[in-house]
C-alpha cells in the first residue's frame, strides 16, 4: 500500500464531467489499495474571474479580502469532486485549508507554507477515508486565510505530500510530461520518463510552464518524488512510463538518456530588456541601480555592462519581468539624481531562450555550440546568462521558433522520423 497525492488542476477540473473523470482516477487508486490525498485547483478561468472581480470592486483592494474571494474556486472544487467521490461509493470529504490547518506566512496573495498539520489527516487517510484538499490557499495567525499566489495549487501539493510523506506526488495537468521541448514549436521533441529536480527547476524558471517554480524547489528540498502525467491521456512511453518523473540526481542511472549533454530547450517571452545609457563608470553605480529596483520588489534577471566610454561612462542592460517594466522604469526615473544616467532604453520584443542540462558540468563547449548555432541563422545574440546547468539567451522575439528548432537539433535532441507504414 502507497501513500499518494494527487493534484488536479484548472483544466482537468473544468465542469461536471471532467470532474467525474478525476473522481475514476482517484478510485482507481483507492482501488488499488493505496491511500489518497487529492489538492485541486479551481475550474479553468475561476481565478482570473474572481481577481477580475475585485479589480472592479476596487483598484485598491484589500488584500486580505482578495484572498477571501479567489480562494473560493477551490472551494468549490474540492466539495464538488467530495460529492461525486461520494456518489461513487467512494468514502471522501473535503478538508479546507483552515481545518487541517495549513500555517503559511501573512503575505497576502503571496503567502508561503510554514507548517501542515497532518494528525487528523493522517487519521482519516488511514480508516481509508480520501481527503480532498483545496490547493492555494491556507490560514494565516490570526485564521485569516491566505493564498499562495498564482499555479499556488502545485506547492500545496508537494507541501501535504512532504508533510504526509507520501510515496510520490502525481501532477495531473493537459501535458502528458516534460519534453526536451515545446512540442508546438518542435514536433519532434521527446517525452523524457525523468528528469532531475535541478533541471526541473532550471526548465520552470526560464519559461517551461509544466510546474511551478516554487513547487520544484519544494520537491528537491523535501525530497519528493514528483511525477507529472496528463488527466486525459493514458499512453506510456516505449520502456512503459506514463508521465514524467522528477527525482534526485541518484535516482537517473548513469549511461540512461537522460544523462545526456543537454536535457531541454525552454524560452519566455515574458521579458522586457532595459539599457540605462551612460551611466558614471565608478565604484558603486551598479548598487545604486539594482539596490532599489529590488527594494521595489522587482527581480533583475540577466545583466550586461558594456565597455567603459571614454567620457568615463558605460552603459548597462538588464530584464525584468514584462509585467514589471512599468514600475521599474518609474523607480528608475526617480533614482536618475543618484544613478547619474543619460537617458533610459526599453524594450518588449525580446524572448530568453536556454538550454538546460546536468551534463554541462563536466562537458565544455556547450555554449559555443549555442551561440555557433544561433549565429549560423542569423541570430543575434543581446545578453547572456548562465548557471552551473544552464545557458540562457536574449535574442528578438520573431526569432524565438526558429531559435528552439534550430537549438534543439544542434544538441541531438530531435526524435527519430518513424519509418513510413
Amino acid at each position: 500500500m502507497a501513500r499518494i497525492v494527487m493534484k488536479f488542476g484548472g483544466t482537468s477540473m473544468a465542469g461536471i464531467e471532467r470532474i467525474r473523470n478525476v473522481a475514476n482516477r482517484v478510485k482507481q487508486e483507492v482501488d488499488a489499495g493505496n491511500q489518497v490525498a487529492v489538492v485541486v485547483s479551481a475550474m479553468a478561468g475561476e481565478t482570473d474571474r474572481l481577481v477580475n472581480f475585485c479589480r472592479e470592486a476596487s483598484p485598491l483592494y484589500d488584500p486580505r479580502e482578495y484572498d477571501v474571494v479567489v480562494a473560493s474556486g477551490e472551494q468549490v472544487t474540492s466539495g464538488l469532486l467530495a460529492i461525486v467521490l461520494q456518489s461513487m461509493g467512494v468514502n471522501a470529504r473535503s478538508w479546507l485549508g483552515w481545518q487541517l490547518p495549513i500555517r503559511t506566512s501573512d503575505a497576502h496573495a503571496s503567502a508561503r507554507i510554514a507548517t501542515i498539520d497532518t494528525e487528523a489527516l493522517g487519521a482519516a487517510l488511514a480508516t481509508g477515508e480520501v481527503a480532498v484538499i483545496p490547493g492555494f490557499q491556507g490560514m494565516a495567525d490570526g485564521d485569516r486565510i491566505t493564498t499562495l499566489g498564482r499555479g499556488g495549487s502545485d506547492t500545496s501539493a508537494v507541501a501535504v505530500a512532504a508533510a504526509m510523506k507520501a510515496d510520490r506526488c502525481d501532477i495531473y495537468t493537459d501535458v502528458d510530461g516534460v519534453y526536451t521541448t515545446d512540442p508546438r514549436i518542435v514536433p519532434r521533441a521527446r517525452k523524457l520518463s525523468r528528469v532531475t529536480y535541478e533541471e526541473m527547476l532550471e526548465l520552470a524558471s526560464v519559461g517551461a510552464k509544466v510546474l511551478q517554480t516554487r513547487s520544484v524547489g519544494l520537491a528537491m528540498k523535501e525530497k519528493v518524488r514528483v511525477r507529472v502525467l496528463s488527466s486525459f491521456d493514458d499512453s506510456r512511453d516505449e520502456d512503459g512510463y506514463r508521465g514524467t518523473l522528477i527525482v534526485g540526481d541518484d535516482e537517473i542511472e548513469e549511461g540512461s538518456m537522460e544523462r545526456q549533454l543537454i536535457t531541454g530547450i525552454a524560452h519566455d517571452k515574458n521579458e522586457a530588456k532595459v539599457t540605462l545609457v551612460a551611466v558614471p563608470d565608478r565604484p558603486g553605480a551598479v548598487a545604486t541601480i539594482f539596490t532599489p529596483l529590488a527594494d521595489a520588489s522587482i527581480n533583475v534577471d540577466m545583466i550586461v555592462q558594456n565597455i567603459a566610454h571614454e567620457t568615463g561612462s558605460t552603459d548597462v542592460t538588464f530584464t525584468v519581468p514584462k509585467a514589471e517594466l512599468t514600475r521599474a522604469l518609474d523607480v528608475l526615473e526617480k533614482q536618475k539624481p543618484t544613478i547619474g544616467f543619460e537617458r533610459v532604453l526599453h524594450a518588449t520584443n525580446v524572448c530568453k531562450v536556454s538550454v538546460v542540462g546536468v551534463g554541462m558540468r563536466s562537458h565544455a563547449g556547450v555554449a559555443a555550440t549555442m551561440f555557433k548555432a544561433l549565429a549560423d541563422r542569423g541570430i543575434n545574440i543581446q545578453a547572456i546568462t548562465t548557471s552551473e546547468i544552464k545557458v540562457s539567451v536574449l535574442i528578438e522575439d520573431d526569432y524565438t521558433e526558429l531559435a528552439v528548432r534550430v537549438l534543439h537539433t544542434a544538441y541531438g535532441l530531435d526524435a527519430e522520423e518513424e519509418a513510413d507504414a
